[in-house]
């Protein structure tokens, strides 16, 4: 069974219950107001740092087999995860589906648009929290997904690699470290070479609720910086929300080979060893969208 990266409110309305486990990403006082029936809370899936390091994957790997195994979660269930709405939370849901599929859980989808569009389309909401059977999670890893920091310095002088920067417009200028502070990191600037395309642009403008652009529109932005569907595309943020956002953009508007610096610029800034860039590139094109 083949299962799609995004499935709508009414079609996961139409799944049963019992056949599929589905995720909240929100913060719990959120998830306490009220939810999706049936869905459990598990923030961790966005506010979890990893690094890239082989101890950092591991303690990665650790941690999750513990949260999902007390989520009652084995990793063979159809899993179905959202948060608040794709323009608000950074990618927490994108980011929590990246996660798992890294994993090696084998169906598993983002609500598009939501719990935003779940609450648009009238469907049921509860305060009720589920009685939680804990299981035992199997990880079986899929390391192709996943960009390591020494892996993304290899690349930088790789043509074939295109480095796809999304972080907001002043992140990737040098004027802020992060979303969460301008200094929250020790320094500011860009991987090297990248290309920009602000993680923003891959949702439609002006939309009440936000929802992914058409494949054509997605790859017409893509190919302004010279991604192809033949492309190896390495996307990196902050801490891989927003890349994962990016990334399932980009795998259903065609690209084949798109993989996730998951450690992002949180890691790289701390490494002074590690080669920046700042200031308004004049060498590279930026999308015309933007």
């Amino acid at each position: 069974m083949e299962v799609k990266p995004l499935i709508s409110p009414s079609e996961l309305a139409s799944l049963s219950q019992e056949c599929v486990v589905v995720i909240d990403t929100r913060a719990p006082e959120e998830y306490a107001v009220s939810h999706i029936p049936g869905a459990v809370n598990l923030r961790e899936m966005f506010t979890y740092l990893a690094t890239s390091t082989p101890e950092g994957l591991a303690e990665l790997r650790s941690q999750f087999v513990e949260l999902l195994s007390a989520a009652g979660i084995c990793g063979t269930e159809r899993i179905v995860i959202y948060e608040d709405a794709l323009n608000t939370g950074y990618g927490q849901s994108c980011r929590g589906y990246f996660l798992l599929k890294y994993f090696g859980c084998p169906f598993v989808s983002v609500l598009h648009g939501g719990y935003q569009a779940w609450l648009a389309a009238g469907l049921p909401i509860t305060t009720e929290v589920p009685v939680i059977e804990n299981k035992v999670f199997t990880a079986s890893i899929d390391s192709s997904m996943m960009v390591t920091t020494a892996q993304m310095l290899q690349a930088l002088d790789n043509p074939a690699v295109i480095k796809l920067d999304v972080r907001d417009a002043d992140e990737w200028r040098g004027e802020s470290s992060s979303p969460y502070g301008v200094d929250f990191c020790p320094r500011k600037g860009r991987i090297p070479g990248a290309v920009w395309i602000e993680w923003y642009q891959m949702m439609e403008p002006n939309s009440e609720i936000p929802m992914f652009r058409s494949t054509d529109e997605i790859m017409a932005m893509c190919q302004e910086v010279g991604i192809t569907p033949d492309s190896t595309v390495y996307i990196y943020c902050f801490k891989g929300s927003r890349a994962s956002n990016t990334l399932i953009a980009l795998k259903e508007a065609g690209v084949k080979d798109v993989r996730n610096y998951f450690a992002s610029w949180n890691e790289w800034s701390r490494d002074g060893s590690l080669p920046i860039e700042t200031g308004e590139p004049s060498d590279r094109k930026i999308p015309a969208s933007v």
